[in-house]
């Protein structure tokens, strides 16, 4: 963006940034904050943003006397352009300084501090109000947008403020029932398990899960329990799990209720193919 200044000089706002962030879910979760390095140009230390060199300054353009634009005359018509020499900046540099070579920036780099809120998810950006490019001209600098993104956890997933995670429980625990212990992102709590529960139940533990970055609402941590068929056993364990099973099939229909539904659907399904 270009403004007019004083005898025609014009100064350009420094180019917006882009810089990638990505967090652990737990810092995302809590807030942190992250010292990034970010590459950039930035107004010339030697001299000041002018381009000209250490005690010099620049001077008014000759060909446009400091007003940015010309006349040309075409014919019948006189258009006005941007002055040819000085570019439409009114002024030159006739001893340009050294270290930027009169362009007033230079390429450097700088580390920048960014406050993370709580709450944080993929997507969301942060947006630091001039640190940006420098500007043109000594125009003011751009904004640096922090784009957040998180990275994948081994226990939870998130979907907005709520956190989901599974549970592998015994067989023995899903018949019996029993307590034991589920991770939240602040330490350990109690689950119950009640006694005859199925494979895929979920618990919905309340304010357990994120904090939102909009308002002051907590989520839910969600843990959905899995029941895990015990491998490798002995010979003694497989023989004890039979005469389980032969104990259930003499109960009839009423231990396994989903199973005994299951199969009736699929009879009446294929009855129906045959009639």
């Amino acid at each position: 963006m270009a403004a007019g200044g004083r005898g025609g000089n014009r100064v350009y706002r420094g180019a917006d940034l882009r810089y990638n962030l990505e967090l652990s879910l737990e810092d995302a979760v809590a807030g942190t904050t992250v010292k990034i390095r970010v590459p950039k140009m930035v107004v010339c230390e030697s001299c000041k943003g002018s381009g000209a060199k250490k005690g010099s300054s620049p001077v008014s353009c000759p060909t446009c006397a400091g007003h940015g634009q010309v006349r040309m005359q075409q014919g019948f018509f006189s258009v006005q352009q941007a002055c040819p020499q000085c570019r439409g900046q009114g002024k030159i540099i006739s001893d340009p300084c050294g270290p930027c070579r009169g362009e007033g920036r230079v390429r450097d780099s700088k580390t920048i501090s960014v406050k993370v809120p709580e709450g944080v998810d993929n997507g969301d950006r942060i947006r630091l109000s001039g640190e940006g490019e420098a500007g043109e001209n000594s125009g003011p600098a751009g904004d640096l947008y922090v784009h957040i993104s998180v990275k994948a956890h081994p226990i939870f997933e998130r979907d907005t403020t709520d956190l989901y995670c599974d549970v592998p429980i015994s067989f023995t625990t899903a018949a019996l029932g029993g307590e034991l212990e589920v991770p939240t992102l602040n330490g350990k709590v109690k689950l119950k398990i009640p006694a005859e529960s199925q494979s895929g139940k979920m618990f919905r533990l309340k304010s357990k899960g994120v904090r939102s970055v909009r308002s002051s609402s907590t989520g839910d941590l969600l843990c959905r329990i899995i029941i895990e068929t015990p491998v490798k056993l002995t010979s003694k364990q497989k023989e004890i799990l039979k005469e389980f099973e032969a104990t259930m099939d003499s109960g009839g229909n009423k231990h396994s209720p989903q199973a005994s539904s299951w199969v009736d659907g699929v009879k009446k399904f294929f009855d129906s193919m045959t009639s």
